[in-house]
Order: structure tokens, then sequence, then C-alpha cells
């Protein structure tokens, strides 16, 4: 019998309510439409469905197939979902969207059910794939990945100090025991190069994390997927982003700095300057006393902005 993999929503109320909780889109004739592009295990979309009006719809994203299966449990015609990741944000129509929220990161099911192979800590295929219908997993690319390319993995997405040891080890166990199968036999082999760590981390956290973000290409769909929200966002539309580690966040942070200052061109110092396209409205924490009642919450960071216009440039 399969285990019931639960998983806690982070920041449910403050997310939606950052989402909803404004006037409606200045010029708005169209009925509203709002995006969850992470719908995981549905916590935030059943909570946005008991406040949308009768017109209104929900659109949700989700790579995995379990999520799709938890979907077919909300019957409401008002909501529909993609198995598409949310990179495909881009397939929207321009200025179509009120609101759009990403809960980003791996969901406490996919952690917590070994044959899913994102954790550490059990037993289970070495995968790691959000949608594991699709593409390479983790066993199969490092039987072809080349040294430099794993350091690079390590060092870059788990910000790992002894990432060319660690590639260094997972080269020399390929080629004298073959390719690796399992989640422990990966997270027993770091254990056994990286001799020291911060207090309660695992050795192979890092290293699990570098290879899940790089074999889910999550920071480049992420860029891809922010570009879109600047697109489809109407004026007046909220962007929502729920962030767990630095890596997310500083993209996050960034693009909205980015796009919410003027821009002036140097070559004409008296021309108007272009308008911004984002006002930054938040930057929340969970509460003292979620993160005791949710330890995985402890890391999340939400930031909030409002798209302020609709002057597009296709950049």
């Amino acid at each position: 019998m399969q285990a019931a993999w639960t998983h806690t929503t982070v920041l449910l109320e403050e997310a939606v309510d950052a989402l909803l909780g404004h006037a409606p889109p200045y010029g708005d004739v169209q009925p509203p439409m709002y995006v969850d592009a992470t719908f995981g295990r549905g916590g935030h979309s059943r909570l946005i469905l008991s406040r949308l009006s009768s017109e209104a719809r929900l659109l949700a994203f989700d790579k995995d197939p379990d999520a799709l299966a938890e979907a077919a449990s909300i019957h409401d015609a008002r909501f529909s979902i993609r198995h598409d990741g949310f990179a495909q944000l881009q397939d929207l129509p321009t200025a179509s969207v009120n609101g759009i929220l990403f809960d980003l990161g791996v969901s406490s099911p996919q952690v917590d059910n070994p044959q899913r192979g994102f954790s550490f800590r059990s037993q289970g295929p070495l995968d790691m794939r959000m949608d594991c219908t699709r593409g390479e997993s983790v066993a199969q690319w490092l039987t072809h990945a080349p040294q430099e390319q794993i350091a690079q993995v390590i060092r870059d997405y788990g910000e790992e100090r002894f990432a060319s040891a660690i590639a260094r080890a997972i080269v020399q166990r390929r080629q004298s025991h073959g390719e690796f199968k399992t989640t422990l036999e990966l997270s027993e082999l770091v254990a056994g190069v990286v001799k020291t760590r911060e207090a309660g981390q695992n050795p192979a956290t890092r290293t699990f994390q570098a290879f899940r973000i790089f074999i889910n290409d999550e920071l480049g769909q992420l860029q891809t997927a922010l570009r879109a929200c600047l697109r489809i966002l109407r004026a007046g539309g909220r962007l929502v982003v729920i962030s767990f580690h630095s890596l997310e966040d500083r993209i996050v942070k960034q693009f909205i700095s980015e796009h919410s200052r003027q821009v002036y061109d140097r070559r004409a110092p008296f021309a108007a300057a272009a308008p911004m396209h984002l006002r930054p409205i938040a930057r929340t924490r969970p509460t003292p006393a979620e993160v005791a009642a949710n330890a995985r919450s402890r890391s999340a960071i939400m930031r909030v902005a409002e798209r302020t216009d609709l002057v597009w440039g296709g950049a």
C-alpha cells in the first residue's frame, strides 16, 4: 500500500492574500484569470478557488504526474491544469493574467517518497526529475558527465566548496564500480569526501540540491517564466514568488529590481525615461509559529510585485 505523502503549504494565507487581496487591475474588462504556476498538492490553488468569483478562472501548471493526479480531485469548472513546467507561461497571450503565484522548489511528497530519488536519507533510485516521464535522470547523467561538468554543477548550484573533490570521487567510483543506481550510494560517497559541514546538515545536502536544480533546469526555467510574466500580466496584476534557497531568491530579487526602475537612454539625455514595469510590494518571511509547526518553511522568502503598465518592448 502506497504511503500518503503529505505536504504543508508554506505561507498559504499570505501568498493568496498578496495575489488576490488588492483592487482589481485598472481598466480590466476581461474575466479575471489567475495562474498557480506550481500546483504541487494544490494547497494554494484550493484557497484561491475558494476566494474567486464565479466568472474568474484559475490555470495551474505542474510537471509532476503525481500533482496531476491530485489535481483530478478538484471538480470546479473554473479550474484547469497543464502538464507542463512554468516556463510554458510563455504560451499565454499578452496581458491575459491578473496574478501569478510561484511556490518554487521541491515538495514534501517528492522528498519523502524514496522512489522519487530526491532524498539523501532514504534508499531509492537516483532520479530527481520533477517529471519522471521525461528527460534524463541524475543516475543516467552521471554515467557520461565529464568530471569538469560535475564539479561545475556542484559548485554553481550547490555552492559546495568541496565540489572538485566530490566530482573526482564520483568519476573514480564510476570507473571502478560502474554507474550509480541509488541515492544512498551517492550520499555515502559524498559523506566520505566532505569531512566538515554545518551542524545539523547532511554532507550530501548541497550536492543533492545541485543535481536536482541542474537535472530539472530549475534556474533557467525560472528566468524564462519571469520574462513571460512581465508580458502576460495585466496592468495592476500581481507577481507572487515563494523561494527556498538563495539561488532562486537572487534571480527573483534581481528581476524585480531590474524592472522596477526607470531607464534613461544615455545617448539621449533629454528624452523621457522608459517607464518601470513592476512595483515592489512586499518581502515576507514565515512567522515563528509557522516555522515551529513546519520546519521546512524556515528558509522561505516571498516577494510580491505589481505590474505597473502595459508597455512591452519584447526584451
